[in-house]
């Protein structure tokens, strides 16, 4: 089996990266050329990975990407991930997590439409819809990065029920692990508590997240893929948490407390208040709990 993992080089690339090499898979990348090296998170796989240069906005560069490996399956992860920044940069976050996904699947259309593919949609779709959130809760985003997602989704639909494609849309609430970027919340607290800086900067403290281990959410993107029929479905733990929470936990862990100072700089013009998933996803439980996550992170941060 061939797949291609776009955005290979990020927290969920990394992690599947491994779980399909581990499943005996021939597993290539797709990165963005850049003049600094920023493989590091797959630097320890970097020998066992077919990687390619290519971009989201690039149409030439995928389908040339496309028509060299013919994969089996196409997990699709590259995107601007970071909610705040996608108020700074709306146009480029529209354009990536957009149009990005829908020329890489009329890409995939035009070059190797068998292939199964993998959509990473996000909780953030949900916006303020009343928790808990299910498979049926109606979509209200409230930030540039949550409506580029809901086009990126809803293109994924399109081309399932339009073409017959197999591809399937994982709406994933909150992952982190210890190889979560230091601009979120939950890497942000750990880094700061691992160097024991004596005051932390944070926004909203009581926004409440559903938050779980990255490592078993890509394990949801590999059984989606694995199913008879493609669907949508939710990956959470049925558990929320909030900012302030992680904190506290965070400092129990560590044994050390840090001066917490809250600032309008950080906040989000429109705020998601709570998301708590409920999964539909048959044969797939998170094995990492709030606590245990928190504990990973605070103790990969202090090493």
């Amino acid at each position: 089996m061939k797949a291609l993992i776009t955005g290979v080089t990020g927290q969920d690339g990394s992690y599947l990266a491994e779980l399909l090499l581990a499943k005996g898979y021939e597993v290539h990348g797709l990165m963005r050329r850049a003049s600094l090296f920023n493989s590091a998170r797959i630097d320890h796989i970097f020998n066992r990975l077919h990687l390619h240069h290519g971009d989201m906005l690039d149409a030439s560069s995928l389908r040339r990407v496309l028509a060299r490996v013919m994969p089996d399956e196409v997990y699709h992860l590259a995107a601007q991930s970071h909610v705040r920044v996608s108020f700074d940069e709306p146009e480029y976050t529209h354009a990536v997590n957009a149009m990005g996904t829908l020329t890489l699947l009329e890409a995939v259309r035009a070059i190797c439409p068998e292939a199964k593919v993998y959509n990473a949609s996000s909780s953030e779709m949900f916006g303020n819809a009343p928790a808990p959130q299910t498979i049926t809760t109606p979509f209200a985003p409230i930030s540039p990065y949550g409506i580029a997602k809901l086009a990126a989704h809803n293109h994924a639909v399109m081309y399932r029920e339009a073409y017959g494609m197999f591809v399937c849309n994982g709406i994933l609430f909150n992952h982190e692990s210890p190889r979560r970027g230091p601009t979120f919340v939950t890497r942000k607290i750990t880094m700061a508590l691992g160097r024991r800086d004596k005051t932390i900067e944070l926004g909203n403290l009581d926004a409440r997240r559903d938050w779980g281990f990255a490592g078993d959410y890509v394990r949801a993107m590999w059984t989606m893929l694995q199913g008879n029929e493609p669907k949508d479905y939710i990956v959470a733990t049925e558990e929320d948490h909030s900012v302030r929470d992680f904190l506290w936990e965070a400092q129990r862990i560590a044994g050390h407390t840090i001066d917490m100072r809250e600032t309008e700089r950080l906040r989000r013009p429109r705020e998601v208040n709570r998301l708590k998933g409920i999964p539909n996803l048959p044969g797939w439980r998170p094995t990492v709990d709030f606590g245990g996550l928190v504990k990973m992170m605070v103790e990969a941060d202090r090493a």
